[in-house]
């Protein structure tokens, strides 16, 4: 057996016992319980809303949330990073069980490893999941997420949200027939709530992207293709006037029509501005934002906690070029 194999069957018996156990870190709450007191009962509410890798940390803060996260039925089920990458077939299903039917949110954040018979079979043992995100899970089939959606359509009848995108296969006549079992009409205005700007849905602090569309995916007017389609942030873009020969559509996913990542707004491909974070920013956001200090980048404002503070100025460093200085002085 192959070095790279064999770590990987390793990692994957270390995230099996950690989760069946649930215990990733080293138990020191039996040593802590002498002094410590018992914790807030807004914590105990808390366990129900936290992501995977948050709930085995909270686990092993005492022994009364080590017994709840391992005994009360929790009805919310989000991987995200960093175990998302690990999530198996196997391990989905014996977390799934934890749950006793009364799951009502699944959230998988790019879990390539899961498979159609996963996922169909967590599905038939939780009928009352009314939140389905899988964005980015490329192991999954567009014929496989149509069984879900339609085994939960028949079982639930309240499928409220459904998140998709990173799925490239796709097509147009597999999201026809999703909009069929969400008894969706792509022309009623009661399906086009809030427009889905660009900044907002990427900037989203929850791991669960906020979206008050049923589905997050539709066909972009530009290429065809199923993607998460934006409206436009400009006011100048969205007043339709008919007269005007200037004003052009700019509803689109992000491939066909370049966004900025801090306003939202339409770009021209020369009117972008580069970052110390490689997004892209308009020029007007640019000039607005603080600038390393060295390579003159700023960052936008997702990435503005990766600033470094430069010493002896008011200013920061980004990282390559705080990683440059380093360098520097060491070779100095």
């Amino acid at each position: 057996m192959e070095t790279s194999e064999m770590e990987e069957k390793m990692e994957v018996e270390v995230i099996q016992n950690s989760m069946e156990n649930i215990s990733i870190f080293p138990c020191h709450h039996e040593e802590e319980a002498a002094v410590a007191g018992p914790p807030h009962e807004a914590l105990f509410v808390v366990l129900t809303y936290l992501p995977l890798y948050e709930l085995l940390a909270m686990s092993e803060v005492c022994k009364s949330l080590r017994h709840t996260v391992n005994n009360d039925v929790l009805q919310w089920l989000v991987v995200q990073g960093p175990l998302n990458w690990r999530l198996s077939d196997e391990i989905l299903v014996k977390l799934s069980s934890k749950m006793n039917g009364k799951l009502t949110t699944l959230g998988l954040i790019s879990c390539v490893k899961i498979t159609d018979s996963a996922l169909l079979k967590v599905i038939r043992n939780n009928p009352l999941i009314n939140t389905l995100h899988i964005p980015g899970c490329i192991g999954l089939s567009p014929e496989g997420i149509i069984k879900a959606v339609e085994i939960l359509s028949k079982q639930n009848k309240t499928l409220k949200s459904l998140q998709l995108a990173g799925i490239y296969s796709i097509k147009k006549e597999h999201l026809e027939t999703l909009h069929s079992h969400l008894k969706l009409n792509s022309s009623d205005p009661q399906n086009q709530n809030q427009p889905l700007l660009y900044h907002e849905y990427r900037n989203s602090s929850s791991h669960l992207p906020a979206s008050d569309r049923q589905i997050d995916v539709g066909m972009c007017p530009r290429c065809n293709q199923v993607r998460v389609v934006f409206e436009c942030a400009k006011v100048l873009c969205n007043i339709k006037d008919k007269k005007s020969k200037w004003f052009r559509e700019c509803k689109g996913c992000c491939v066909c029509i370049p966004r900025c990542a801090q306003c939202g707004g339409c770009m021209d491909y020369l009117e972008q501005e580069e970052t110390a974070c490689m997004d892209i920013l308009c020029s007007e956001c640019w000039l607005h934002l603080p600038k390393c200090d060295f390579c003159n980048k700023p960052y936008c404002k997702r990435h503005a906690h990766q600033q470094t503070v430069s010493p002896g100025s008011s200013g920061f460093l980004c990282d390559v070029c705080q990683d440059v200085s380093q360098d520097f002085y060491v070779i100095g």
